[in-house]
């Protein structure tokens, strides 16, 4: 009899390895369920990698910016997570942007970007770093000798001087033409910007406008190869020395940004003067410009930091928050990035 019942007793507990044991390989071979796990994975790590709320931009500090490059970092980037946008943050969010066909390539944290990483976080794909933009730029190739080429030209904020010059070859891929009023009906690339400043342009006209102001553009987008013409001819009409105080060398003008329109009035014959800043538009565009995230580029009295004449005229597109820290502060963008 206790035979019988160890041998019952020994049978059951085989029974019952087999069918964990059944129950074991039918968890693990079933590609469904892997499947799930992944998945499941997938979207508990972009759950934990939660992107800011808010835009960011270079120079921008704090855990919203760190959140930022920890998401760069979890999609194929390798930088610093130290909650400083610095240069470096800036070129991955651009070279990310110029890897996606509808955003532009600002090296601007905005909810447009943000949407694109959401997305491939929910996926789980990653991107090939450097495969839109470069970390590295070449050497420099202006006659100025201690100029550095930029490695980041589409940056929003780039800064653009004697000591800082933008490459050769380098041309905006989203230029368009504002809807704004010129002097002239030709069709010529000097009606151009990027489309963000295309569409500030826009806003401040119309706010002009209605202000009851005659405002016009003259002067927008120029290549790097016409910038060397008007150079030369200045050159040739004033001497070298007097020509560095009012034209740009080649790569060293922010019109090759695309970011920068000359504007003028009819009251003083649609011309680039002095005077423009003692009308009633250009009292008006110092005043408001900010607004609208431009900039007066070459105040009166900085002629020493930026080593070019007052230029009233010339406006240049930074983003409303750049643009209204730079205002109120009256300082330029060297003194902003505190390289004068």
């Amino acid at each position: 009899m206790l035979k019988k019942y160890a041998s019952y007793v020994i049978g059951l507990l085989m029974l019952l390895l087999l069918v964990t044991a059944c129950s074991t390989d039918e968890t693990t071979n079933d590609p469904s369920q892997e499947n799930d796990n992944n998945e499941t994975k997938t979207a508990d790590a972009a759950e934990e990698l939660k992107l800011p709320e808010t835009d960011l931009q270079k120079m921008d500090e704090g855990t919203a910016v760190q959140a930022l490059q920890e998401v760069l970092n979890e999609i194929g980037y390798s930088i610093t997570s130290n909650g400083n946008f610095d240069d470096t943050t800036t070129w991955a969010v651009t070279d990310f942007q110029l890897q996606q066909e509808d955003l532009l390539a600002l090296g601007v944290y905005n909810a447009e970007t943000k949407e694109a990483l959401e997305e491939l976080l929910s996926t789980g794909d990653t991107v090939e770093a450097e495969a839109g933009l470069p970390l590295d730029a070449e050497e420099a190739s202006t006659s100025h000798e201690d100029t550095h080429v930029l490695a980041n030209p589409y940056d929003q904020l780039a800064l653009v001087n004697k000591q800082y010059a933008l490459p050769s070859d380098y041309t905006p891929d989203d230029l368009v033409v504002p809807d704004v009023p010129f002097p002239f009906d030709e069709d010529l690339p000097q009606k151009q910007l990027r489309a963000v400043a295309a569409d500030a342009l826009e806003e401040l006209f119309q706010a002009a406008d209605e202000a009851g102001l005659d405002l016009v553009a003259q002067s927008g987008y120029r290549s790097y190869d016409r910038q060397d013409t008007i150079f030369a001819s200045n050159v040739e009409a004033h001497g070298e020395e007097a020509a560095n105080n009012f034209s740009a060398q080649p790569g060293e003008s922010e019109h090759q940004t695309g970011l920068t329109m000359d504007v003028t009035t009819p009251h003083i014959n649609n011309e680039l003067t002095i005077e423009f800043g003692e009308t009633a538009e250009g009292k008006w565009v110092e005043e408001h410009a900010a607004e609208y995230g431009f900039i007066i580029r070459y105040p009166e009295g900085k002629e020493e930091i930026t080593e070019y004449q007052f230029e009233p005229w010339h406006i240049r597109y930074v983003g409303e928050k750049t643009a209204q820290e730079i205002t109120a502060q009256a300082i330029t963008l060297e003194e902003y990035y505190g390289v004068e």
